[in-house]
């Protein structure tokens, strides 16, 4: 079911795997229209959409990703970083001429960020695939954020540290730093896709849809983007008042 509101597409899907393939339409749509940098995105939410790009015949070897957000402290071939996430979901079936995830190795974080403002800058994102967070953070922009941010690196809550300690062997494991895409950079991608899944999220689903915009729920802001497709399971749009 699609219905439109604001400057939103939203897309109500029964599962994970409905919204998979109306994810993947959005991302061949996008190809077809021209697009040439893809901005992606790692979590649970976006595994059922790669699936559907790795195993299509879209061919990606003429384009470039750019990935929101890594840990600060893991090298690229740790089995928990968002570098090891990707080549694991999805450039391993499909690699691309370029593809940029933040250095976490980099613990210089002026250095770092400011070399991922850069390679944004050069390669500006036709599309930007997004989850959500259950206290309504993207990328790893926390309630906060300022909206003109640009890449940063980022304290993680005690939520967001918990809610990915399942990732690794005990929570004394898991990072707390962040270097992340900001707010701004993010605004800047010329389409937008979120996705969210289960009832945990429909708080935040309410709130970035049908909510005022404030830093309170950095996903609000996208309420400020002219292109923004959300594809949500029946769950997660429960909140939702229309």
């Amino acid at each position: 079911m699609m219905t439109q509101g604001t400057n939103m597409d939203l897309h109500i899907v029964k599962d994970q795997a409905e919204g998979g393939r109306v994810g993947f339409q959005v991302f061949k749509d996008a190809l077809a229209g021209g697009a040439k940098v893809l901005g992606l995105a790692t979590g649970s939410s976006p595994i059922t959409i790669y699936n559907e790009l790795a195993g299509s015949q879209l061919d990606f070897s003429q384009l470039t990703s750019v990935n929101l957000d890594e840990y600060v402290g893991l090298n690229a071939d740790h089995p928990q970083s968002y570098h090891y996430f990707m080549q694991k979901n999805l450039f391993n079936a499909k690699p691309f001429a370029h593809s940029y995830v933040p250095d976490g190795s980099n613990l210089d974080a002026a250095a770092a960020t400011s070399q991922y403002d850069q390679i944004i800058a050069d390669n500006p994102i036709d599309l930007q695939l997004l989850g959500l967070g259950q206290n309504g953070h993207i990328g790893f922009n926390e309630p906060g954020t300022d909206p003109e941010s640009t890449t940063h690196k980022v304290t993680l809550t005690e939520s967001t540290i918990a809610a990915n300690a399942r990732f690794f062997e005990n929570e004394d494991e898991v990072p707390r730093y962040a270097y992340s895409m900001g707010i701004g950079s993010i605004l800047k991608a010329k389409q937008i896709l979120i996705v969210a899944y289960g009832e945990a999220k429909a708080k935040a689903v309410a709130a970035m849809i049908e909510g005022p915009v404030t830093p309170d729920v950095p996903a609000s802001y996208l309420q400020t983007h002219p292109r923004v497709t959300v594809i949500l399971d029946e769950a997660a749009a429960s909140q939702l008042k229309h």
